[in-house]
Order: structure tokens, then C-alpha cells, then sequence
């Protein structure tokens, strides 16, 4: 999601496009372009690729790509919203330039940067303080009968609406799938509030309900959309930031391990590219 997140001095390989394997894949070799932002490049996960998106080789998209003996066309950008699918983004092209009427398989991660996500997490982190053992975070955003979040990811089902289209459009022959985003914060609700993770304890349900919310606006966004949704939550679920290293596919505010805070390390993008595997081998309209 969201580059305010994104450590600085990462050591990164000169730019460029994350290529798969040259392999055929029977008598067709497949076409494929990964769309999206930060969850999907994966900024920081070793090796880094292109500078200027933060974009990994161990992202989902290139190892997805690398199973399917794929042609990989990877414009994921860290910080994207769906604006960036259509408009350039930092000098960068607009994402869906990379589609044509050849293309055979997309996948898009997209949503939590026009919700904000990355900002209500910083606000969370500065009001802990405040309230240590309560829900300061969901107070500021939900405290006046109306909840900011739900309002902002309603108003975002109509732009990822309008991606897919677009998409369709541009790549009217494509399989397209939409990648949800993978669990964040512990599925029961039991914090972790440490320096790592400075979030008061009952601001984890808060946000664990509304990743939930997100990820099912992105559903009914894929059903009506003529998408394959692709549920990253539940195969994550129990490797989430509160989980010691070694277990934990999503870093802290402070990672161990490199990667973006709060976002994927290697191995969650390793989860990521199995449940998107998983579901291509799956008939479109299966669940």
C-alpha cells in the first residue's frame, strides 16, 4: 500500500521490468502483466529491481510468473492507486499503458492507497499514547457516529470498478485477477502493542475489521467486474505482525527482515503468489 511507510536506503539494483522464464508453456507461452502497488511490487524484499517503484524480483507477480513458465510484464509501483492505472504516477508510465490486445493473464492489487491506509496507520501510531490499553485510532476515524474508513473504501469501489473496465478494454482477451490484500493484524482480535508495534490494544480489532471491509468491497468489485478474486487473508491468517520471526509473512513498524513496514516480507509474498497459483488453476467463476 502506501509509500509513507517505505523505509529509506534500501541498497537497489538499477531499474527495470522482473522477467520470467523463457520456457513455453504448451504451444502458447502466456502474456502476462502484473498491476498495482506496493503489496504487489513488494518494496524492500530482496532483490529490488526498479528504484523508482520499489519493485522486488521475489514479488508475487515474478514468482508467479516463474511457476507458469510466463512472459512477465511487471508495472506494480509502490504508492499506486487506481488514479496510477490510468495517469503516471512519479514520471512513471500509467500502468495500464502495459496492456494490449496480446495480453493473457493480469493481476491487480489495488485499493488500499486511495483509502489512505498507510496515513490512518501513522495517526494509529501517534495516538497510542494517548490510550494505551483502549481504541484512541478507531475514536479519531469512527468516534462521531460515522466511520471514516468504511465511508473512504465505498468511495473506492467505484474507481476499482472503473479499473476493471478499463482493463478489460485495453486487454479484452486477458483472464484478470484481482489480488486481495493478505491479514495484517491477528485474526482474534489479541494485540501485540509493543516498540515494534506501537498500536494501542483495542485499535487491532478495529483494523483487522477494516482490512476485512476492504478486501470484501474488492470481492463484489471482482463479481460484478468479470474478475477472479484471489483471497490472500485467510492462507495468511496466524503469520501476522504480532508473530515472532519465522512465523510472521507481515513485518513490523521496525522490520526484521528487509521489506516495507507493514507489509509482506518474502515469505508473505511466497503465500501470496500460492494462493494466486492456486487459484489459476481453478475455472473462472469458481470459488
Amino acid at each position: 500500500m502506501g509509500a509513507a511507510l517505505l523505509s529509506a536506503g534500501a541498497a537497489l539494483a538499477p531499474a527495470g521490468t522482473a522477467a520470467a522464464s523463457t520456457a513455453t508453456e504448451g504451444r502458447h507461452k502466456v502474456d502476462y502483466v502484473a498491476l498495482g502497488d506496493s503489496y504487489a511490487s513488494a518494496p524492500l524484499v530482496p532483490t529490488q529491481v526498479d528504484a523508482t517503484c520499489l519493485r522486488s524480483d521475489r514479488n508475487y507477480p515474478s514468482l508467479v510468473a516463474r511457476s507458469r513458465a510466463a512472459t512477465l510484464t511487471d508495472v506494480s509501483c509502490s504508492g499506486a492507486t487506481t488514479a496510477d492505472m490510468t495517469a503516471a504516477q512519479d514520471g512513471v508510465p500509467p500502468q495500464l499503458d502495459a496492456l494490449d490486445r496480446g495480453t493473457d493473464l493480469v493481476t491487480v492489487t489495488i485499493g488500499g492507497n486511495d483509502i489512505g491506509f498507510s496515513t490512518v496507520l501513522g495517526t494509529c501510531v501517534q495516538l497510542m499514547s494517548s490510550d494505551p490499553a483502549g481504541a484512541p485510532c478507531r475514536s479519531r476515524f469512527a468516534g462521531g457516529g460515522t466511520d471514516q474508513i468504511s465511508d473512504a473504501i465505498a468511495q473506492t469501489g467505484p474507481k476499482v470498478a472503473r479499473v476493471l473496465r478499463d482493463i478489460h478494454r485495453r486487454a479484452p482477451h486477458a483472464r484478470v485477477v484481482v489480488v486481495g490484500y493478505p491479514d495484517l493484524f491477528p485474526e482474534d482480535g489479541v494485540g501485540c502493542t509493543s516498540k515494534s508495534v506501537p498500536l494501542a490494544a483495542r485499535d487491532f480489532a478495529w483494523l483487522r475489521d477494516k482490512e476485512k471491509e476492504l478486501n470484501a468491497m474488492l470481492v463484489r468489485q471482482a463479481r460484478h467486474g468479470r474478475a477472479q478474486y484471489v483471497n490472500t487473508y485467510t492462507p495468511t491468517v496466524g503469520h501476522d505482525l504480532c508473530r515472532p520471526a519465522g512465523e510472521r509473512w507481515i513485518e513490523t513498524f521496525a522490520p526484521e527482515t528487509p521489506a516495507a513496514p507493514v507489509h509482506p516480507n518474502a515469505a508473505g509474498e511466497g503465500a501470496m503468489a500460492t494462493a494466486v497459483e492456486t487459484a489459476l488453476t481453478r475455472p473462472m467463476g469458481h470459488r
